[in-house]
């Protein structure tokens, strides 16, 4: 196992824990959100992420790591919701252990393209600056709410799906990023 993926595991452990714990608490009370909903809720969060690296205020006090992961499971479940959106049969309240093993489903089809990408570009997220993923991140949000926009049709690019595991892997690398400064 590489590094990254030794890194992308401890923060996939996080960001599974308080999916799982808010499951619990919760429910899948989420999944009565459509998924321009849910691009919204990812959206929100990135912008308040890039408004304190611009402005460096943080007047609620959360954490911005914190951001970082309700996007990773926010991604997550619009991929679960995608997936499940084709079953009109599937209950809007799902079992945590379903939940979580259609969590774990699409955290390892992300990671699979995380490693074929960082195989490909080198590991150049590495050198990037945390803002600069951020930006990443709104501008994947920008293209998905134009995809959904178009009910989902798309002349040449990638559907929204690619999107969500896009920011998943972004999110994740910002992680790590941030327990190295």
């Amino acid at each position: 196992m590489t590094k990254t993926e030794e890194e992308f595991e401890q923060e996939i452990k996080v960001c599974r824990d308080i999916y799982e714990k808010k499951t619990r608490d919760y429910g899948t009370s989420w999944r009565i959100l459509r998924l321009p909903s849910l691009t919204d809720q990812i959206f929100i969060k990135a912008n308040r992420i890039r408004s304190i690296e611009e402005t460096g205020e943080n007047k609620i006090g959360d954490d911005v790591r914190d951001e970082y992961i309700a996007m990773v499971n926010y991604a997550v479940m619009a991929l679960i919701q995608q997936e499940l959106k084709e079953n009109e049969q599937a209950p809007l309240e799902l079992p945590p252990d379903e939940a979580l093993k259609l969590y774990d489903k699409h955290l390892k089809r992300t990671v699979s393209l995380m490693l074929d990408k960082n195989h490909d570009y080198g590991e150049a997220w590495r050198q990037m600056r945390v803002s600069s993923m951020t930006d990443l991140i709104l501008m994947k949000l920008r293209r998905i709410k134009q995809i959904e926009d178009n009910d989902g049709h798309t002349v040449i690019s990638e559907g929204v799906e690619g999107g969500y595991m896009d920011i998943i892997n972004y999110s994740l690398f910002c992680l790590i990023r941030l327990r190295e400064l």
